[in-house]
């Protein structure tokens, strides 16, 4: 009988360490493959260059990404207070924000603002949002626009809201060049595992 009880919990304590030890392999496992990606946002290029418009430009854009990213625990936004030109970035600075702040991916926005009329510049609320996007060694990856008035349609409403849903359209753009120009030829594992649907791209 003594036999008996000591086999048993032997028996328990072995089946305990086994459940331990796999549910720390699962845990392990998860750590591996839930990598953190940083993602490193230069202040958008605002057209046109109007003292007054650049900061609550600047505030609507980065609102817009910080509630989306939010969202994400596999991506974290980095905002770096300097001003890449869109057109003609210089890509070895890019590469060098990238290395000086650990960032694997770097964005290049840009916000133009319609004019409505002739003469003096009158805004309309109607923007477009556009986006490049390079990897951290200064590599071109993927480049969008977003037109708030001819994709939605937009004739009421404010700026604001015109450059979230231009931000987040541009971010949806992204993810599906990035999808059709790498996923197909590299594996889940890879560097553009980052741009799936529901982290990158927001719906």
């Amino acid at each position: 009988m003594k036999n008996l009880y000591l086999f048993g919990t032997r028996f328990t304590v072995l089946l305990l360490l086994t459940t331990f030890c796999t549910a720390c392999a699962q845990i392990s496992s998860i750590d591996k493959d839930s990598k953190t990606y940083q993602i490193l946002y230069f202040n958008p290029e605002v057209f046109p260059d109007i003292e007054e418009i650049i900061e609550p430009t600047y505030s609507a854009f980065f609102s817009a990404l910080s509630d989306k990213l939010s969202t994400s625990r596999n991506n974290k936004l980095l905002r770096v207070d300097y001003n890449i030109p869109f057109d003609e970035p210089e890509t070895s600075l890019i590469a060098e924000f990238c290395t000086n702040n650990n960032a694997q991916y770097a964005v290049v926005p840009k916000v133009k603002y319609f004019k409505v009329g002739f003469g003096k510049y009158v805004f309309s609320n109607q923007v477009i949002v556009s986006m490049k996007v390079y990897n951290e060694s200064g590599e071109l990856l993927a480049e969008t626009s977003y037109d708030t008035y001819r994709k939605s349609g937009r004739l009421l409403g404010s700026a604001e809201n015109s450059i979230k849903i231009g931000t987040n359209g541009a971010l949806k753009n992204l993810n599906k060049i990035l999808r059709k120009n790498y996923r197909s030829t590299t594996n889940t594992s890879s560097e553009f595992e980052m741009f799936p649907t529901e982290q990158f791209s927001f719906n």
